[in-house]
């Protein structure tokens, strides 16, 4: 178990302790084509994504449940930067986001999620994407949102 490892889990178990709820501190690991799927609730609303399998994306999983604040990014994002970086490896140099899109932008450490499409971007890897809910980011100012494992599933 390395470091990294080590600091995620202790970091799970003391967010489990200081909210009273159980935490899963090792998500499942998908194999093959299957795909997690998280939520994101603001207020009352519920926006579901589905992420890929991918070691961006486990990284990512390893740290939900997570409490964050989602702030608008050039009028075509809502972003929220992470505590901890993710790993980036195997991922491309780059990817064209599009309405839906989840991603993770490694050079500043944020999730970004797009209400609009949006020009290549070098260092962007996307995550996933909206599967439901995304007219609920369509809100001015910043939101505190909660992303949460929900299960996993098959494409």
């Amino acid at each position: 178990m390395n470091n990294i490892t080590r600091f995620v889990l202790l970091l799970a178990l003391q967010t489990s302790a200081i909210s009273g709820a159980q935490a899963d501190v090792t998500p499942a690991k998908p194999k093959g084509n299957t795909m997690y799927q998280v939520t994101i609730t603001l207020d009352n609303a519920v926006i579901t994504a589905r992420l890929d399998n991918n070691p961006t994306v486990r990284d990512f999983i390893a740290q939900l449940p997570m409490t964050v604040k989602l702030e608008d990014y050039a009028a075509t994002e809502k972003v929220t930067y992470l505590s901890n970086k993710l790993t980036t490896e195997g991922a491309p140099a780059g990817i064209t986001p599009v309405v839906g899109d989840i991603a993770y932008y490694g050079p500043w450490g944020n999730i970004a999620v797009y209400y609009k499409d949006f020009a290549y971007s070098p260092g962007l890897i996307k995550l996933g994407e909206i599967t439901s809910g995304i007219a609920q980011l369509k809100f001015s100012g910043a939101k505190q949102a909660t992303i949460e494992l929900a299960t996993l599933t098959d494409k």
